[in-house]
């Protein structure tokens, strides 16, 4: 039951404080899910930068990855495992014991570890996916989940495609899950298929008639292919399941994963129809988003809900008069209630550290002294060559410092020679390891010249799939935000660069993707040699 707490003022509906059983489990799968999304693959130290932000914000589960994937997969859960402080972390596995045993060794040292095994319970999946009977399939779920708990305590059993499975046939697999140890039962919308009336209805289906169903806790995976993940999810709430699989920014497979910042906001902004709740310390939202954002080099939509750029901007006359009038007018939460500064210094080249750690601060960032300094002196370089430098300036120089910090390769300099009258010509020099190498290209215009220089110097097969161009802030003087994606025998990364110069941010972002491309190559390599 939940009891009312009265009124919050004047901002609207009554705030109620839930019960123990009204708790909601947030399971965050950014670094797995989110990692598959095409171009988002993250190095080592990233992930461990990103699982330190989870566990920092209050996230109930870390799934890490997928350790039988690649030897890489494997050391990342196993260090996660390790490092993480409060969270759970699982590993992915599907039904082969060689995958679940793989996950068992990766998870084992964590506080509490999970293992998180799967398998396809829809009939076209079992048909052409798996090529296997539903009897088979029903065994396997046995199997699966009996090795999970000679490992684990905490095993989650997934039935992959759960939303065009059966009634029937999915009643009898989460009952033999549960009765084979699984103590939470996932219900995944893998292909984003649901409705919310549709979901609740399924989930309140399995409760009511698996026999066992109160010994295990359910589960929502929601992604995003009619826009609908985040509804679905939270209609399972309502339906009684008590975790909710998500990850920062909605990032995932084809159109994304249900956002974590938007299913955890829904339940805090909304206890009048949505009293559960999460533990999760929001005002470390904003900082979790423009992290996952720096590393996977996956930009944040302007209007995304909560994290976005304009998610508190107004600029309509008549919502400013609002505004100034009472900020509840328009807004329905709090800018600092999601780590997003309400206030802002103005920056410029008279700035010094502590008016720029301060700023840092204020937009929600916590750098280490090396991080801190890089930052510093590209903060002046940069307001050297602008007249104002806004936070969305700032926010772009610390992100490409973030993501870029463990290249192997970066841009030292560039001279390019452009003109009416061609070829175009560029002279590059990278540092690549610690050494710098300088080579001249010509091409059919400036950025064709500065490409074709970085090929030279970092030879690839990758076709360029994508070149983005947009400026951060407004006037000529600008910095140039280049977007570049790079795709390679199936491989696909993305690259993002900035700079006031267009063909410097070009040859960042560039430069960025082939890094990725190459920690890519040889994660592949290091897979097929250990098969």
């Amino acid at each position: 039951m939940t009891t009312k707490t009265g009124h919050q003022g004047d901002t609207g509906p009554e705030q109620i404080v839930p019960s123990e059983a009204d708790r909601v489990l947030i399971f965050d799968t950014t670094l797995r899910d989110g990692e598959q999304c095409p171009g988002a693959t993250m190095t080592f130290e990233e992930k461990l930068e990103v699982a330190d932000c989870l566990d920092q914000m209050g996230v109930d589960i870390i799934e890490a990855g997928f350790p039988i994937a690649s030897e890489g997969d494997f050391e990342a859960v196993s260090a996660i495992a390790r490092r993480v402080k409060r969270a759970s972390v699982a590993g992915l596995a599907r039904a082969g014991e060689k995958d679940i045993d793989r996950a068992g060794e990766a998870v084992k040292h964590a506080v509490k570890p999970r293992i998180h095994t799967f398998i396809s319970t829809s009939p076209v999946h079992m048909k052409f996916k798996l090529q296997k009977e539903p009897e088979e399939v029903l065994e396997l779920v046995t199997r699966q989940c009996q090795r999970a708990r000679n490992w684990v305590d905490d095993v989650e059993w997934s039935a992959e495609d759960a939303t065009r499975t059966e009634h029937d046939y999915l009643c009898r697999c989460v009952e033999a899950a549960i009765k084979a140890g699984a103590t939470t039962i996932n219900i995944p919308d893998t292909v984003g298929y649901t409705v919310p009336e549709e979901y609740f209805a399924l989930i309140t289906m399995l409760r009511e008639r698996v026999p066992n169903s109160d010994k295990a806790i359910f589960s929502t995976h929601c992604h995003n292919d009619l826009g609908m993940a985040v509804a679905n999810s939270l209609a399972g709430v309502k339906a009684g399941a008590r975790q909710i699989e998500c990850t920062i920014n909605g990032i995932g497979e084809r159109a994304g994963n249900a956002a974590l910042e938007e299913i955890v906001m829904a339940m805090k902004t909304r206890q009048d129809v949505l009293p559960y709740a999460s533990g999760i310390d929001t005002t470390l939202l904003a900082r979790a988003s423009r992290l996952v954002s720096a590393v996977t080099n996956f930009p944040v939509q302007y209007n995304k809900a909560i994290v976005g750029r304009n998610a508190f901007a107004h600029e309509s006359g008549i919502h400013q008069d609002g505004m100034l009038k009472h900020t509840q007018t328009y807004e329905i939460m709090t800018p600092e209630s999601v780590g997003v500064g309400k206030t802002s210094l103005v920056m410029g080249k008279h700035s010094g550290r502590n008016a720029f750690r301060s700023k840092l601060k204020e937009l929600g960032y916590e750098l280490g002294d090396n991080q801190f300094e890089d930052a510093f002196n590209r903060f002046k370089a940069l307001a050297d060559r602008k007249k104002h430098v806004y936070d969305e300036d700032i926010e772009a120089l610390v992100d490409e410092g973030i993501a870029h910090m463990h290249d192997r390769t970066k841009v030292v300099a560039l001279t390019v020679i452009a003109g009416t009258m061609g070829p175009q010509a560029a002279t590059l020099t990278l540092d690549i390891e610690g050494k710098q190498h300088t080579v001249q290209a010509t091409g059919n215009g400036p950025v064709d010249a500065t490409f074709n220089a970085i090929k030279e110097l970092m030879p690839h097969n990758g076709r360029l799939a994508l070149y983005q161009v947009h400026a951060v802030t407004e006037g000529t003087d600008a910095q140039a935000e280049v977007s570049v994606r790079l795709d390679e025998d199936g491989r696909a990364v993305t690259g993002r660069g900035a700079d006031t110069d267009t063909l410097v941010a070009s040859a960042r972002a560039y430069v960025a993707a082939v890094n990725k491309l190459m920690v890519k190559r040889q994660k592949t390599t290091a897979a097929q040699s250990a098969i």
